[in-house]
């Protein structure tokens, strides 16, 4: 697999990093981004919803900078890949989901960029949202090496041949109850599957919220599901990452 990376650094107040990242994985650029309020700082990964790396991704990075964390938004679509339109999200997702190699190859890189803009992979949590919480799933049952794994709305069903055996960290999940296109069935399979594997979890739904319940600004961000999920999420991090 062929890597090349490269640093574009931006203007920013923060202590130590601050930017977006374009690296390579079989000759098509990426494009993630990177920030840490200090160095060393423990790691937060965090994968986008199914509209690619924007605005949203970048802001949670920065709210959790100010609370002495590092994150990176990996990028599983490429470089300027950013769609608009339903139907291109639908086919760029479908890509991944029906190629879980691919993901998992696209995951497991952008821990290695991340590591190599100073990261402290040693250190670090996952998470994602809708697609992203998916997509952080998957990495749970690869066997990666984070200490949690967290979606917000994602989805949760596990795939035919997959489990949860080689998940080496817990998962905490933060669901809404409204949720039309993640159904409550999914949430409790995952909650049977979890307790049957003896791994570590928390799963919270939130009455009244919808799918994608912590999109500022859209018609279904809820503010009550939104902060209360993220207070949680804050604590998390604080018993998770020493």
């Amino acid at each position: 697999m062929k890597k090349n990376f490269t640093t574009l650094t931006v203007l920013s107040s923060l202590a130590f990093a601050n930017g977006y990242v374009t690296y390579e994985i079989d000759g098509k650029e990426y494009e993630g981004y990177y920030s840490s309020a200090a160095k060393n700082a423990p790691l937060v990964y965090m994968v986008h919803d199914w509209d690619g790396v924007t605005d949203y991704e970048i802001k949670r990075v920065e709210m959790l900078n100010k609370l002495g964390y590092a994150a990176f938004a990996v990028d599983l679509y490429g470089k300027g890949i950013r769609p608009t339109e339903t139907k291109d999200k639908k086919a760029l997702t479908k890509s991944l989901y029906t190629n879980r190699e691919e993901m998992r190859k696209r995951l497991f890189t952008g821990l290695e960029v991340a590591k190599k803009q100073g990261a402290n992979t040693a250190n670090a949590l996952g998470t994602g949202y809708c697609f992203g919480g998916a997509a952080i799933l998957e990495l749970a049952r690869s066997g990666a090496g984070l200490k949690a794994y967290v979606p917000f709305h994602g989805g949760l069903s596990t795939p035919k041949g997959q489990d949860y055996k080689n998940t080496k960290g817990k998962v905490v999940v933060f669901h809404g109850t409204a949720d039309k296109a993640v159904s409550m069935q999914e949430f409790a399979n995952l909650a049977v599957e979890l307790e049957q594997t003896g791994l570590k979890h928390e799963m919270i739904t939130y009455s009244g919220a919808p799918h994608a319940f912590t999109v500022f600004g859209s018609k279904r961000y809820h503010e009550e599901a939104d902060k209360k999920s993220w207070n949680r999420f804050t604590e998390v991090l604080q018993e998770t990452l020493k």
